[in-house]
């Protein structure tokens, strides 16, 4: 069993509770500065006030004061603060979680540099730690996840982004359920571009939907704009192949076939889908390997 404690008592965070609970561990949930309504009412109701079913049996609450008593002994501390709540969880908590303990944050987004970069927020926290002469073992998850659909044990596919094998395998072993799915990359670019610029996709067929209406006045569906939106996205996606920084782009020589320039939306996307896909694929053969054995 290990200790997993949870900073930051907003929906995914507090969701997170539920596997790792499930699984038998010990969950400490800590409220930010903000959250001390949510904290009290998860005590007085078992449930947080989101939520539509309880808390498993067990799970810890912790008021932000009380957040050394909470980190103490942990195992594992799950950042669970948004992207509002990023540079106090810099210089606010980690500071106080041990060199040794790794982090894994649900926090989604990008820090928009002066110089038009942008930066991923386990670099920001790796290099922040870095300036006061600390390491720091962050990582990250991303995938399509909801967090009320987690609470009611909705099949969810998600992906652990972090630099060393052995923690992204310890964070699976601690939280991966019947429904909650992980798989594994230490692709961490990829896979934090990907889970920021994501939905900027998304918009191009949402738009082609929204054009359809004022063109022709009714709720038609239109498929064949949406495929064609689809598959500029993938095309554009394909670009990326030569420069992306998503190692999981790569050939196995690690030699690219495309000399095309790409964005780093494009980048992060391609890498998200390519590692989804492939993942989707090892599951799909092992179904069909399972039935063949069952007859």
């Amino acid at each position: 069993m290990a200790v997993i404690t949870i900073i930051g008592a907003g929906m995914m965070g507090s969701a997170l509770a539920f596997p790792a609970r499930e699984n038998g561990h010990e969950v400490r949930l800590v409220g930010t500065h903000l959250d001390g309504a949510i904290i009290a009412h998860c005590k007085a109701t078992g449930r947080h006030p989101k939520f539509d079913r309880p808390f498993p049996a067990g799970v810890l609450c912790y008021r932000a004061e009380e957040a050394d008593a909470a980190i103490a002994g942990c195992d594992l501390v799950i950042c669970g603060v948004s992207s509002f709540g990023v540079e106090w969880f810099s210089e606010t908590m980690l500071p106080r979680i041990p060199e040794r303990t790794p982090v894994l944050a649900v926090t989604k987004g990008l820090l928009d540099l002066p110089d038009g970069s942008v930066k991923t927020f386990p670099a920001y926290w790796k290099e922040q730690a870095a300036k006061r002469g600390r390491a720091a073992d962050i990582n990250a998850v991303g995938g399509p996840c909801t967090s009320y659909e987690l609470v009611a044990h909705d099949a969810t596919e998600v992906t652990f982004c972090g630099e060393r094998p052995e923690t992204l395998r310890f964070l699976k072993a601690c939280l991966q359920t019947p429904y909650y799915h992980i798989s594994l990359t230490t692709d961490v670019t990829g896979v934090e571009c990907a889970v920021a610029l994501k939905n900027g996709y998304a918009l191009g067929i949402a738009l082609s939907v929204g054009a359809n209406r004022k063109i022709f006045g009714d709720e038609t569906l239109h498929f064949n704009s949406q495929a064609g939106c689809s598959a500029r996205r993938c095309g554009r996606c394909g670009r990326c192949f030569a420069c992306s920084a998503a190692r999981t782009m790569r050939s196995p020589s690690g030699r690219a076939t495309c000399t095309s320039p790409c964005t780093a939306a494009e980048r992060g996307w391609s890498a998200f889908c390519w590692g989804r896909a492939r993942a989707s694929a090892r599951r799909w053969n092992n179904c069909r390997a399972s039935r063949r054995n069952r007859s």
